[in-house]
């Protein structure tokens, strides 16, 4: 399965550890992960996913491929902004959200319009996201809820 990870561009210590481990466990059970491309969240579930030898894409708000964090495999240039949130969460076939602020919000809301899981890790707290306390919850939900 493709799982798009959302959240924020700017985490502290303990939210970057978790969603590193999201992206590893998600590697490790054969998943590509799909992410925003740049800091925070998505450079740590890359940076997981990457380490545990598994696929990551980035669909980037700018042009430049290159703006891409270093664990991101295969970077899509969009020049969309925040307009290319809607790829981020169309490219996955579920989504866990971690952190974030309105971005991630936005995400959210496409993934749950297009009727995808959606776990929550410490994010918004909005009717039909599955609100988790670990990574390996996370993944337990959406592998569950696309059986």
């Amino acid at each position: 399965m493709r799982v798009s990870v959302i959240g924020g561009s700017t985490v502290g210590e303990e939210l970057y550890d978790q969603a590193r481990e999201v992206g590893r466990l998600l590697a490790e059970r054969g998943h590509e992960v799909v992410c925003g491309g740049r800091g925070g969240v998505m450079e740590a579930v890359a940076r997981g996913a990457t380490e545990a030898g598994g696929h990551t894409i980035g669909i980037l708000p700018g042009a430049d491929r290159g703006a891409a964090n270093e664990y991101i495999e295969t970077p899509i240039a969009t020049g969309l902004g925040n307009a290319r949130n809607a790829l981020v969460v169309g490219n996955g076939d579920a989504a866990i959200a971690i952190d974030g602020s309105t971005g991630t919000l936005s995400e959210i809301a496409l993934a749950l319009d297009a009727g995808k899981p959606v776990a929550g890790l410490d994010t918004h707290d909005v009717a039909g996201v599955k609100a988790v306390e670990t990574p390996q919850a996370a993944l337990e939900y959406i592998e569950s809820a696309r059986q």
